[in-house]
């Protein structure tokens, strides 16, 4: 038997089962025994097929004999494929048996065939019971805190808003089914007059296969079975297109499929094509939009509106012709929509850009606070705490600064375009009709009139309506490419010229520059698109390229009072790596722990002008178990006496390590307890790991809760818990929302100490280690950081309103610690880009004011007294002004409290045995350790009042403490730890400067250093 046939009589049988008993379809029948009644039931359902096509008062047989008529039709040259080597004779002969009745000698037909052809094609049948409780996979919308759309989120192939059948206009769903199946309300599932003409109109004019199926068969075809084109899928379709019409009516059958159809542009669904398309609801569609989009299921992109306008009027029209014949609307209706604009908005403009890494963190937030599965499973609207504009810059600032950093270290390596655009341009010109040539008109001849004629003409001309800019090729080609790195905030350019002359480059708005190629020259080709940064002033438009850079980074900006994330970019670009460095990544802090040491003694009740040996320092070990620890700055000496504040503000590392020695309990190992304390309480980490490093930043810290610290600290010790989903609905109803809660107080330090540690912090930006900060000091605090070989660079700040932190660095995934290079410190690196960020925040809407005073409870128990900068000495008048901490209604005086007054007096250049050799190889030798200067004049300059004439990238200009070299933050030592993360009992002392300026010496290295590599991630 013919294989065709055998497929042709599998489907018939099929068709002839629930068209006749649809509550008794056989999915199995038996080729030894089942014959005679195979053959009865595809008799019934040829003489069910006359019956239907009788209402009609059309005759299937002349119908039939018309298609046959010409047997070389059918199976010629122009024939369907699949229809090659069907027997048209066979096929008459078997039509005439089945439907006439008559028994031919000669019948094609054998039963057992057809029934093992049916039997495999319905093994495994899909449940119609599924479809019944199927929820569709669905799109979420994102709102960004002002409450505009911001982003979405779905399954590939799902990117839909589910509306309920009731939501959808009577006109809109008259519209579908006039187009798509007339006699949707009548048949039960299968239109057999549908299936007939299809198979005969196939056969009768080979082409184009016409399909013939239901709304019902084209929800079971895209929710159920696939879309495979074979005649399985076709029998398979029917059987469970018939069971579901007994399952559900016929409106949920039509929800179904109005939320189920694909309808161009990414859109799924009605209420998503409505709003991709005309950017509106469903609701208010209009008669000449509901039949646009009800003419797209047939072909979406065959009938584009974007790509073949035309095309997509004559279906509209074709839409409209049909819902008139079914006397929906009057012909007058039909006249004017036809009239009308297609009306359909420019593609999405809006397509999200940026905060990928935000919406991420939002879905996961929606799985731990609000208990949904996924948001892909309902449309669900989420509102985010996202400030959409500072996203964006934030996102800006962190590409532009660690490519910056790249290209100041000589790393930036050009690997290539991030694609070309040489064939999507050869289509676009090949598909272009050429331009009608246009004939140059003969000059005028000069007359008296001429200028007179001219001015007229001018005129004529500029009332004369525009012709349209046909936009070229490659402009085209760029506007509709998606880029691999989507999230770049460099404008994408295509290569136009290349050569002697120079380099070209094309920008989507169609101007044109010339490109400085930096690592790239040589290397570019025609139409390859690159990244680039665009500098405009007078004179041509000018281009430089921007390279995909190697090294990482992150950024957060938490707001303080509530901790909403108002923006966070976890790494360089979200489709290179997914890794949220901000939330899923814990990194060596450095420096920028060192405020919770200092914390821990202002609460202990030393005062900002305490003074600290700047000197070598050894602290036994921790029950008397393992080695001392004996830290060092970068250079192997010290400074001399210096004040906590100083410490801080310059990042001393023996000034930390030596607040562990008295300054905040009596025993080194008790002060460090008493920083954990305080490190476990501000939720830094959940473990404390007791070893003296942790002082100086050696724990590993994730980024998002470091922020939430500094955000307590300009809190006066009030922690937010950050958090960026604000709120979940669904249908208008509320599911979740983020309850509020004050910020938790960090009870380990008072307000007082707080409050003295913020101006210390606002001391670093104004002329310490991130003095590059110090134009917009009055309004920010902070600290940097960078770790052992300058692996990570950090700066942490914070406003009133809002904390920054700005992380940079190679990942560890491969294990190998990979360093930023001599002097690329947190100082050099990080802050550029948090003032960037900054920057960024007083733009979108953040309140830009100085930092506050102490709250009224810290203001009672502070005073307010002028003192000499460097030795913390009080003066009557005209010095910096201190925050002294009140004690019984007292300032409590602690300047000797650890350095007595006696050592410092031995120490000075005067002393009788003129022994100023003994002092630290850093001391002051501009002065003496009191402040006084030379020929009996003492300073009381106030340091905080001198600005900088400039500023450089370091930050490094005019030196108000008359130390330069003090401007470094000091070293690092890290614990040693093994291959699997465990602190090795080894000795520390290495010498790691956090802000050096390596330009200056050479980095020393102990030879017989045993540190191991930190577990990174």
């Amino acid at each position: 038997m013919n294989a065709i046939l055998i497929k042709l009589f599998a489907t018939a049988l099929t068709l002839s089962q629930v068209t006749t008993r649809p509550d008794a379809v056989r999915t199995q029948f038996d080729p030894a025994k089942d014959g005679g009644q195979v053959v009865a039931i595809l008799r019934d359902g040829c003489a069910h097929m006359r019956k239907s096509f009788d209402i009609e008062d059309i005759n299937l047989d002349e119908l039939i004999s018309t298609a046959m008529e010409d047997p070389s039709a059918v199976a010629g040259d122009n024939a369907p494929k699949i229809l090659h080597g069907l027997d048209i004779a066979e096929l008459n002969t078997s039509y005439k048996q089945f439907c006439k009745g008559e028994n031919p000698a000669n019948s094609p037909f054998e039963a057992a065939a057809v029934i093992a052809f049916y039997n495999n094609a319905v093994k495994d049948l899909p449940s119609a019971e599924a479809l019944r409780d199927i929820k569709l996979p669905s799109a979420s919308v994102i709102l960004d805190a002002a409450g505009k759309p911001y982003s979405e989120t779905f399954e590939t192939h799902g990117r839909r808003l589910v509306v309920p059948i009731e939501g959808v206009p009577d006109l809109v769903q008259k519209a579908f089914v006039a187009a798509e199946d007339k006699r949707f309300y009548q048949h039960h599932g299968i239109d057999e007059r549908g299936v007939i003409r299809a198979f005969v109109g196939n056969l009768a004019s080979p082409g184009r296969p016409a399909g013939g199926s239901t709304i019902t068969q084209q929800v079971v075809k895209n929710l159920s079975v696939g879309d495979d084109v074979t005649y399985e899928r076709k029998i398979r379709e029917m059987i469970v297109a018939s069971r579901l019409e007994r399952l559900q009516t016929k409106p949920q059958i039509l929800g179904l499929y109005l939320n189920g159809i694909y309808l161009g542009r990414g859109a799924y669904g009605i209420e998503m094509a409505a709003r991709s398309w005309f950017g509106k609801s469903v609701g208010t569609l209009t008669l000449p939009e509901a039949a646009l989009l009800a003419g797209l299921p047939k072909g979406p992109n065959y009938y584009s509106p974007d790509k073949y306008p035309e095309r997509a009027r004559e279906r509209r029209a074709y839409v409209l012709s049909r819902i008139k014949e079914e006397g929906t609307i009057t012909e007058a209706q039909m006249n004017a929509a036809l009239a009308s604009d297609l009306g359909i908005k420019p593609p999405d403009a809006a397509r999200q850009d940026s905060g990928f890494y935000l919406v991420d963190h939002v879905a996961r937030e929606t799985r731990t606070f609000a208990g949904l599965e996924t948001l892909t499973n309902a449309s669900y609207t989420v509102r985010a705490t996202v400030n959409a504009g500072l996203q964006s810059a934030l996102e800006a600032a962190l590409q532009e600064g660690l490519a910056a950093y790249e290209r100041g270290t000589g790393r930036a390596r050009y690997e290539g375009p991030e694609l070309n655009l040489s064939e999507a341009i050869k289509r676009i010109e090949a598909a272009a009709p050429a331009p009608e040539p246009v004939a140059e008109p003969a000059p005028a001849p000069e007359t008296k009139k001429s200028a007179k004629t001219a001015k007229w003409a001018d005129k004529a001309a500029a009332k004369a309506p525009a012709k349209p800019t046909v936009q070229p090729a490659w402009q085209r080609a760029l506007a509709s490419t998606r880029p691999p790195l989507y999230d770049v905030r460099w404008p994408l350019a295509v290569v136009l010229q290349t050569g002697k002359n120079g380099t070209r480059v094309g920008l989507p708005d169609g101007r044109v520059a010339s490109l400085e190629p930096g690592p790239a020259r040589g290397k570019l080709q025609l139409y390859d698109a690159v990244r680039v940064r665009l500098r405009e002033g007078k004179g041509s438009l000018r281009a430089e390229l921007r390279v995909r850079p190697t090294v990482q980074g992150a950024a957060i900006v938490l707001e303080n009072r509530t901790g909403k994330i108002l923006a966070m970019s976890g790494g360089f670009s979200y489709p290179l790596s997914q890794l949220n460095r901000v939330t899923q990544a814990v990194r060596q802090p450095g420096s920028t722990l060192k405020p919770l040491t200092y914390l821990a003694a202002l609460n202990a009740g030393l005062q900002p002008n305490t003074l600290v040996m700047d000197s070598a320092v050894t602290l036994p070990p921790i029950g008397g178990v393992g080695d001392s620890w004996s830290p060092k700055n970068y250079d192997g000496g010290g400074s001399g006496a210096t004040t906590i504040r100083r410490g801080l503000e310059f990042s001393k590392n023996l000034v930390t390590a030596r607040l562990l020695q008295g300054g905040i309990a009596a025993k080194a190992p008790d002060s460090l307890q008493r920083v954990c304390d305080i490190a476990l309480e501000a939720q830094l980490y959940a473990e404390c790991e007791r070893y003296y490093p942790f002082v100086l930043g050696a724990q590993p810290v994730r980024m998002i809760d470091l922020a939430s610290f500094y955000a307590a600290i300009a809190n006066e010790g009030a922690r937010p818990s950050a958090y960026a989903l604000e709120a979940v609905e669904r249908d208008g109803k509320p599911l979740y929302r983020h309850p509020d809660k004050a910020p938790v107080r960090i009870g380990s330090a008072d307000r007082v100490a707080f409050y003295q540690l913020k101006t210390m912090l606002q001391g670093v930006t104004q002329h310490g280690t991130a003095a590059a900060l110090s134009g917009i000091s009055a309004y920010v605090a902070g600290k940097t950081g960078t770790s052992e070989n300058e692996n990570d660079a950090w700066f942490a700040g914070f406003s009133n309103e809002i904390t920054v932190v700005v992380w940079a660095g190679y990942d560890n995934a491969d294990g190998v610690r990979r360093t930023l290079g001599r002097g690329q410190t947190g100082g050099h690196v990080s802050v550029p880009i948090a003032r960037a960020i900054f920057q960024a925040a007083w733009a979108n809407g953040v309140a830009r004011t100085p930092l506050a005073p102490p709250s009224p409870e810290a203001k009672a128990l502070i005073a307010d007294l002028p003192i000499e900068p460097r030795s913390g000495q009080r003066v009557a008048g005209g010095g910096f002004i201190e925050h002294f901490r009140l004690k019984g209604g007292q300032v409590a005086d602690t300047q000797y409290a650890l350095v007595p007054r006696d050592t410092l007096y031995a120490m000075r250049p005067d002393a009788e045995d003129g022994d100023y050799a003994n002092a630290e190889d850093g001391a002051d030798v501009a002065g003496d350790l009191f402040g006084n200067l030379p020929g009996g004049r003492r300073t009381t300059e106030d340091p905080f009042a001198q600005r900088r004439s400039a500023e450089t990238d370091s930050g490094r200009t005019a030196d108000p403490w008359g130390l330069r070299r003090d401007r470094r933050e000091e070293p690092q030592a890290w614990p040693g730890r093994d291959r699997y993360g465990q602190v090795n009992p080894v000795p520390f002392g290495s010498p790691f400067d956090d802000e050096g300026d390596t330009r200056t010496r050479q980095r020393r290295r102990d030879p017989d250093y045993l540190f191991g590599d930190d577990p990174g991630y």
